[in-house]
């Protein structure tokens, strides 16, 4: 560790000893030193079967993808959702865009790293690239949760994080209300590249939830007509469900 590191080191320990950051499984105080209790990554929704080749969706063991993967082409190359998206990542993921909880972001980056080590090590990206709000919905809001999840594997990781290369152009609805068909609609036009990405050969997008895809593929297909050639995702959680037919 290096004189630098060390000496920007003692502060965030002082802050942790006096203002503890939460667990976002439990919502208490999280032990000192740590970003979530022992006890509650034990109740972390790992999927523990067979995954889509494609997007990483839990899938049977005859299969090679999702049903969605295997019916939609999709934009990126692959990706990975780390966690299922049940009752208990729905709560933490909710309290943390709405709730103020921003630190739960930093552990979710944590959890990232320690996830997905191996796939990063593999795509060697240039950059991780947080999907962005608009800026009216991060106004609101005080922050942009897939920035603060970014910026935290990117400490872990040594991956830069640039949020200056994919902007989101248009105000969309909440997505959760919406059918997959209507997500997609949703988005077209949302988002534009205005970084420089002609150095570029490979990047990682970062987000909260995946489920349809809609919102990776989306920022996919600017990031593409960018000049970028090899375009992967990660998130902290995926959806179990599939997309019914249009």
């Amino acid at each position: 560790m290096t004189h630098r590191a060390t000496k920007h080191k003692f502060p965030n320990l002082l802050t942790d000893l006096l203002y503890p950051p939460r667990c976002p499984i439990c919502g208490q105080p999280a032990p000192f030193g740590l970003k979530i209790c022992p006890e509650c990554r034990l109740r972390l929704p790992v999927i523990e079967s067979k995954r889509c080749r494609k997007c990483g969706k839990p899938i049977e063991d005859f299969e090679v993808l999702c049903p969605d993967c295997a019916k939609e082409e999709h934009l990126y190359d692959c990706g990975l959702g780390i966690y299922m998206y049940d009752e208990t990542m729905k709560r933490a993921i909710s309290e943390m865009k709405y709730k103020g909880r921003r630190e739960y972001g930093e552990a979710f980056g944590d959890l990232l790293y320690e996830n997905a080590r191996s796939e990063l090590m593999y795509w060697k990206p240039d950059c991780l690239i947080p999907i962005p709000l608009h800026p009216a919905r991060a106004r609101e809001r005080g922050y942009n949760q897939a920035l603060i999840i970014s910026e935290a594997l990117s400490a872990r990781c040594g991956i830069p994080t640039r949020a200056d290369i994919l902007v989101r152009t248009m105000e969309t609805d909440r997505m959760k209300e919406l059918s997959a068909k209507d997500r997609m609609n949703n988005l077209i036009r949302a988002f534009s590249a205005v970084g420089d990405c002609r150095k570029m050969r490979s990047v990682v997008l970062i987000d909260d939830i995946y489920t349809t895809g809609a919102t990776i593929d989306a920022a996919s297909a600017v990031l593409r007509k960018a000049g970028i050639d090899e375009i992967y995702f990660l998130a902290v959680c995926i959806g179990g469900g599939f997309m019914v037919s249009y």
